[in-house]
């Protein structure tokens, strides 16, 4: 298979799951801003979502121009991804109906652990069909952002048990560290141009 077209099997994906997420807003009745307010939770939860696929996609997108060819284990590594990229506007959804409910909270931080676990998968699963030595082999390195993700994670999932409040606040603060511009990916291209 092509890269390009698995990049662009995936951006598809991508966007039919934005797609969905903003399907689920209903109209409010009304035209005042009261009207507005019992929607508040639904926004804020897809706005969230929105950021962490906006990141995915983002990310994505680096990563399919470190490969050189598309394996076999690489395909199925993609759709794990985009099986656990699948589940995040069922979690936005519920989480928004529930005002972030302790549960729901769980729930949505459990989908997003597994959705970086499945990153990870893909990444070494890239590395290791390319070599250590690859483009995203010499990038990536330890990848301490992607383990530090994790645990993060882990955390905002048992302090939801405690406060959801508490946990959104962990799981907004890996959503910021991902907004930070990652230039790994981008930096072993110019070395790469400059050698």
């Amino acid at each position: 298979m092509n890269k390009n077209r698995l990049e662009a099997f995936s951006d598809a994906v991508i966007a039919i799951l934005i797609t969905i997420m903003i399907l689920e807003f209903k109209i409010p009745k009304g035209e005042t801003y009261k009207t507005l307010i019992p929607v508040i939770p639904k926004f804020l939860s897809y706005v969230l979502s929105f950021i962490y696929l906006g990141i995915y996609w983002s990310n994505h997108h680096h990563l399919m121009h470190t490969i050189k060819k598309v394996t076999g284990k690489i395909m199925w590594a993609n759709l794990y991804l985009l099986f656990w990229l699948s589940l995040i506007p069922f979690a936005t959804a519920w989480n928004g109906e529930n005002q972030f409910a302790s549960f729901s909270m769980v729930v949505y931080g459990f989908i997003l652990l597994m959705n970086a676990f499945a990153y990870y998968n893909l990444q070494t699963i890239i590395i290791k069909s390319h070599g250590e030595m690859s483009l995203l082999g010499k990038a990536i390195g330890k990848d301490a952002k992607g383990k530090m993700s994790c645990i993060l994670y882990l955390i905002g999932i048992f302090l939801s048990y405690i406060n959801p409040i508490f946990g959104g606040l962990i799981y907004i603060l890996v959503a910021l560290m991902w907004l930070i511009p990652d230039k790994r990916i981008e930096g072993i291209f110019e070395e790469d141009k400059i050698d």
